[in-house]
């Protein structure tokens, strides 16, 4: 390391040194020259001011120029003050082994008994100091790595210490002592630290989840939904709570990921519930936002993070037949998406003689996941809602109106049916009618039309969400979420050639040119909205077949089963999908359905509540025929395999 004139710092250091030298030479020859002068008697001139000590030697007794050593000096410009970069180092280095020797007091050898004050100063080295060895040097070396300025810079024998290769030496010995450190080496002269603990056997594999086997049993995930938060995620952007919940953190406690202060038991995945919540928590507040509300924004958010839920609606025309599909599996739970809806809602034209055994089937192909809400019936037009049984508590009470639109009214073939409540804070009416029939009544239909939206008298108890934005006149402004469905009669303004033509020629379901002649497509409002269709017209088939009516009549094929919907607000109803069944073919008409993502808003606990209530009794009828069914199978698969086994022996 050079200095800023030039000159190598151990070279300044090796010049002090031999200026200082070269003084005390000096005077030790001025003594010497003036103790010979005494015993020459006085007679020699005394030496000038300019003499060199070459010369001032001369004058010398031989005996003191035996003992005197001439050392040649070569001047040099006078020492910079002394760079403070070694200094700093140590010092540096000092204040961090500190800071780490007293965070690390606490892991101290449990074997000791003194303080971790005592212990630290007693293991710890003193601050720098000339002469003491360094903790770092295990072999006991008195050269210290926290040498003073003083002792870096000057020596005994002149020589340098302070040059660039040893404030390296030193930089990199420090380095490693604490390397050492960390790695759990002791000092020497103390106790050793951090040492490392090597248990007695190899450790068992670390599952992920680490609950009891017990916890995981009881609230294990069906295999076919295991790939449920990851689809769920990319599909739907949300995932259920109860979902997240079953992963594990330490100390026995499960957390959800999405709030810190959801803690969860070992012995439930249900979001628990603090005791002093329980002492404050009152219902029927009417607050909006208001903590621990039953309808409000906290209880929302942990049923629905995204505040979207999804809804099932369907329609079908039965005609009248008292033969029931045997499955509905395909009606109710269509294999795109994956994964069941939050709400499913059916309504029924021209429906079986026994409405009880209808409700029966529904209960039994959606399972015990969902109850039914509420069923009403206008003559043989049926609505059916059902919804995921963690979510009934939610719901206001349930209101419903019909409409006949019959001239005589004791006919109550045509006509509508409507239903309302409130889910959260989120108003939804859902109306099925069935409008009059006939190619060319579409002014009758329409008049269907505006009896049905000035006479259904909803709601009745549930107040309005937005009374600024509703009319007395038109029941579907007075919802936030509404959606219309049944068997509105449209048809195609086309003849029977034509259609049979357009659809032969695109048989992979592309009916955009047959919807350019589609009646509700012209005569549709403009609050109602409807989803692309990409299916074939569902009405009229052949009973049993997949062949349009091949009788005298020769019906033209139409689009009379729809499902049509509005909102308050933009883009809170967003269509997932929109199709039929074909697979159904007891009527002449296939069903129809469509499954929508519904945006959700946090309400007030001061409406009429259900609480909770829903059809018992169906709900017990439903799951035992879904148990005695699937028994039933299994002994069949039994019975089936015996044979097998008898008849190939």
């Amino acid at each position: 390391m050079s200095t800023p004139n030039g000159f190598p710092q151990h070279s300044r250091v090796c010049l002090t040194r031999s200026m200082e030298g070269g003084a005390v030479q000096d005077l030790q020859a001025k003594k010497a020259g003036k103790a010979a002068k005494k015993e020459a008697g006085g007679d020699g001139a005394p030496p000038k001011i300019g003499t060199p000590i070459s010369e001032t030697f001369k004058l010398l007794p031989e005996d003191l120029k035996a003992n005197i050593k001439i050392k040649s000096i070569t001047p040099r410009p006078p020492r910079k003050p002394r760079l403070e970069r070694a200094a700093s180092l140590d010092e540096k280095s000092w204040r961090k082994w500190r800071r780490f020797r007293t965070s690390q007091e606490s892991l101290t050898d449990p074997n000791e008994t003194s303080s971790s004050n005592g212990s630290l100063q007693e293991a710890s080295p003193s601050p720098p100091s000339r002469g003491r060895a360094s903790p770092c040097n295990p072999c006991g070396q008195q050269e210290s790595l926290h040498t003073s300025p003083d002792a870096l810079e000057a020596s005994p024998g002149g020589k340098s210490r302070g040059g660039a290769s040893d404030l390296g030496k030193r930089a990199s010995e420090i380095s490693s002592a604490f390397g050492g450190l960390l790695r759990g080496k002791g000092f020497a002269g103390g106790k050793p630290r951090l040492s490392q603990i090597m248990p007695a056997r190899p450790l068992p594999p670390m599952e992920l989840n680490v609950a009891s086997h017990s916890l995981r049993t009881a609230n294990r995930i069906d295999s076919d939904c295991l790939d449920y938060r990851h689809y769920s995620q990319h599909k739907f952007g949300r995932v259920s709570s109860s979902l997240s919940d079953s992963r594990l953190q330490g100390n026995g406690t499960l957390c959800d990921s999405c709030s810190t202060d959801s803690m969860k038991s070992t012995f439930s995945v249900l979001t628990p519930i603090r005791a002093k919540d329980v002492r404050s928590r009152s219902y029927l507040e009417g607050s909006l936002l208001a903590s621990g509300a039953l309808m409000g924004a906290e209880e929302l958010s942990r049923y629905f993070p995204n505040r979207n839920m999804g809804i099932f609606v369907a329609t079908w025309n039965m005609q009248g037949q008292k033969e029931l599909p045997v499955n509905l599996d395909d009606f109710l739970l269509p294999t795109d998406p994956d994964f069941a809806q939050d709400m499913y809602v059916i309504g029924v034209q021209e429906g079986c003689p026994d409405r009880r055994e209808w409700e029966i089937r529904l209960q039994e192909t959606l399972g015990p996941h969902y109850v039914l809400l509420h069923s009403a019936a206008h003559g043989v037009l049926y609505m059916s809602v059902f919804i995921r049984r963690d979510l009934i508590w939610f719901c206001s009470e349930v209101e419903y109106a019909t409409v006949t639109t019959r001239i005589v009214s004791q006919i109550k073939t045509k006509g509508a049916l409507g239903i309302s409540f409130t889910f959260f804070g989120t108003s939804f009416l859902f109306i099925t009618s069935h409008f009059t029939s006939g190619d060319s009544k579409v002014n009758e239909r329409k008049l269907d039309y505006n009896k049905t939206i000035q006479a259904l008298t909803l709601p009745k108890n549930v107040p309005d969400t937005n009374p600024y934005r509703s009319s007395s006149s038109d029941v579907t402004t007075r919802f936030d979420e509404v959606f219309w469905f049944g068997d509105f009669n449209f048809r195609l303004n086309k003849d029977r050639e034509t259609v049979d033509s357009i659809l032969n020629q695109n048989p992979n379901t592309d009916v955009s040119k047959l919807l350019v002649y589609d009646q509700l497509t012209s005569e549709m409002s403009r609050g109602f909205q409807e989803a692309d269709i990409h299916f074939r017209p569902s009405y009229k088939f052949d009973i049993g077949k997949d062949s349009y009516d091949t009788t005298s009549k020769q019906r033209t094929p139409s689009y009379t089963d729809r499902v049509v919907f509005r909102s308050r607000y933009k883009d809170d109803i967003q269509a997932v999908k929109y199709s039929s069944c074909p697979v159904i073919k007891t009527s002449d008409h296939r069903p129809v359905f469509a499954l929508f993502r519904v945006k959700v808003r946090p309400g007030r606990d001061n409406i009429p509540l259900a609480a909770g209530l829903f059809d018992r009794d169906l709900y017990l009828i439903g799951i035992r025929r879904r148990a005695t069914r699937e028994l039933l199978r299994l002994r069949e698969q039994k019975d089936q395999r015996s044979s097998s086994i008898c008849s190939i022996s």
